[in-house]
């Protein structure tokens, strides 16, 4: 049975308890990780990605000196040293760092989408006559006769498990009708920005 007299002596036992106006410890701890985690990220970057990251000039040289060594108790004290200039950003600069990264995941996707699409438009150019005078249709300065003997190398090559030299060339007329779009449409773009801007 519990005691009716424990707690009434007149205060509460939280009152005594020191109020904090910054974070736990537990808090902290998060967020250096987080901040190690988003430094190892720039290190297993690509060098020229990590170069036209925006950020202190300190850092930078940290995270491309961790890039070069191999050695791993080096690079485990390195990727220690990159997380601690890591923790001298402010909050903006590491908002920065990580829009850019998550750019590079957005960008990367897109690429690879672009890349199973093409993929697919070659099988199709291999399995269906069809598809091909679409294509020519959709880009008639392609050279017919070219194409053909691709295509039909193509099927020869799977057919007798030959290396696969032309399907590789159709993808890269693929690929380059692909840029050339894209080029296209930018120069349009471009174009018409220069339009609205006169008027």
């Amino acid at each position: 049975m519990p005691n009716p007299n424990r707690g009434s002596v007149g205060f509460q036992s939280n009152e005594f308890e020191p109020e904090y106006d910054r974070p736990s410890k537990s808090e902290l701890k998060r967020q250096s990780n987080d901040l190690q985690k988003l430094g190892e990220q720039l290190v297993d970057a690509p060098r020229d990605r990590v170069k036209r990251v925006q950020m202190p000039e300190d850092v930078r040289d940290a995270i491309l000196t961790c890039q070069d060594i191999s050695n791993h108790e080096g690079r485990r004290r390195a990727l220690q040293f990159v997380g601690k200039k890591m923790r001298t950003l402010d909050e903006e600069e590491v908002a920065i760092i990580q829009r850019t990264i998550d750019s590079w995941k957005g960008a990367s996707k897109a690429e690879t989408a672009s890349l199973h699409a093409l993929e697919r438009r070659r099988e199709k150019l291999l399995a269906d006559d069809k598809a091909l005078t679409t294509l020519l249709e959709e880009n008639p300065e392609l050279d017919v006769q070219h194409l053909r003997t691709l295509i039909r190398n193509a099927r020869k090559e799977v057919a007798e498990s030959k290396p696969p030299k032309a399907y590789r060339e159709i993808f890269q007329i693929l690929k380059d009708l692909g840029k050339k779009k894209k080029a296209d449409a930018a120069a349009a773009e471009d174009g018409n920005d220069d339009d609205a801007d006169e008027e």
